[in-house]
């Protein structure tokens, strides 16, 4: 080796193992954070180590995660490895499509609708003195399903939808939101940075969902239309940290001079708080705008309007209805919302659901894989 090479060497040996040294000190003595916000996730605490855990090897996996979770400028290091990734034409990252256009949900496993879900679906039915319309919202990966590799989609959304439409009984009324969103993809109808659907999907779902209901659409003209941030990157951002898609607009729709909403509470486990807005601006300064929607989940809220027609409607739903909710304000005199995920109790303990003569369920398909979140309605007034 001549004299040049080892003082290169040496220089490079030396460089390395000052940035270790200077990363591991930043790692160590830098203040820990409790959560991540651009992950949108609870970090890992450090161990309590025990004899136990050290001989079964899970104090020294939580080690290892504790360490990983607080490296120092952690969130830069996992965008500049999607950056790598992608630039070397490793376009799935975490399971997630890295595009420039936009980021999509490459596994289908999480697409697929549990049967049993059918069945407690029929029995609230059975039930039930009113009608139940029923409709599935697909994710932007089925919806853009072409963009992803083919060995990504096995099968597609609709054919997933329409297969868990049969299982139902014919006495529910199933509404297609699939091919409406389809029909439309080329406009802004999903995030981007999100599996969800924007203010204006929900609206062209809207449109068909409350003919079905027995109403009149609202016409498009008739909102106005606020831009509330340009800002908003969501769940698919969270497992990448990708900046390659441009961040997304969220969009709140107002009826110029429509119903107003008179009074919004909320029912948790603390009790009953009046809340003055559908929509919650301070989450925008959060990890998680999108719950400027109806603002912190709650299990059960009831929405009273200015609209004198006496009509009622049970939602029940995930977050994907939520920035569809509000566009019902212009047509009952209540919604009631009932939110399986955040209920604690037996759906007697929030509401007697023949009080409703609707029940319309919303869920986003990759919500309806699990069936413990609807099981808990199942039990009879």
């Amino acid at each position: 080796m001549t004299k040049i090479a080892k003082v290169t060497s040496r220089i490079t040996a030396v460089l390395t193992l000052s940035f270790i040294a200077v990363i591991s000190f930043a790692t160590i003595f830098r203040e820990k954070e409790k959560f991540s916000v651009t992950e949108n996730r609870v970090l890992t605490d450090f161990p309590v180590l025990s004899a136990k855990g050290l001989l079964d090897g899970s104090d020294i996996e939580q080690l290892g995660n504790y360490i990983t979770d607080h490296l120092a400028e952690r969130s830069k290091w996992i965008s500049a490895k999607t950056v790598m990734q992608t630039e070397l034409s490793e376009q799935i990252v975490n399971g997630v499509y890295v595009s420039g256009a936009r980021l999509l949900d490459a596994d289908t496993s999480l697409r697929t609708p549990a049967p049993f879900n059918a069945v407690v679906l029929n029995s609230y039915s059975e039930y039930y003195n009113g009608t139940v319309y029923f409709t599935t919202i697909p994710s932007s990966s089925g919806i853009y399903a072409d963009v992803l590799p083919k060995n990504a989609n096995a099968r597609s959304e609709k054919q997933q939808i329409s297969s868990f439409y049969e299982l139902l009984s014919g006495d529910i009324k199933k509404i297609d939101a699939y091919n409406i969103l389809k029909m439309l993809n080329e406009n802004y109808i999903f995030y981007r940075n999100d599996t969800k659907w924007t203010s204006y999907g929900a609206y062209c779902v809207y449109k068909t969902v409350i003919q079905k209901l027995g109403f009149k659409p609202i016409s498009y003209d008739k909102y106005n239309i606020e831009h509330i941030t340009d800002k908003f990157r969501g769940n698919l951002y969270t497992r990448t940290l990708s900046e390659k898609t441009k961040a997304d607009t969220i969009d709140i729709f107002k009826c110029r001079d429509g119903a107003s909403v008179v009074s919004f509470k909320k029912t948790t486990d603390s009790g009953c708080t009046d809340v003055s807005d559908l929509y919650d601006r301070s989450k925008l300064d959060s990890s998680d705008m999108y719950s400027v929607f109806l603002g912190d989940p709650a299990p059960f809220i009831v929405i009273n309007t200015s609209v004198k027609n006496g009509k009622k409607i049970l939602v029940v739903k995930d977050s994907y209805a939520n920035c569809f909710i509000p566009f019902l304000t212009q047509h009952y005199s209540e919604i009631a919302v009932l939110s399986p995920e955040d209920m604690n109790g037996t759906l007697s303990d929030y509401v007697n659901i023949n009080d409703y003569s609707q029940t319309l369920f919303m869920f986003g398909i990759e919500n309806l894989v699990n069936s413990k979140e609807l099981e808990k309605i199942t039990e009879r007034n």
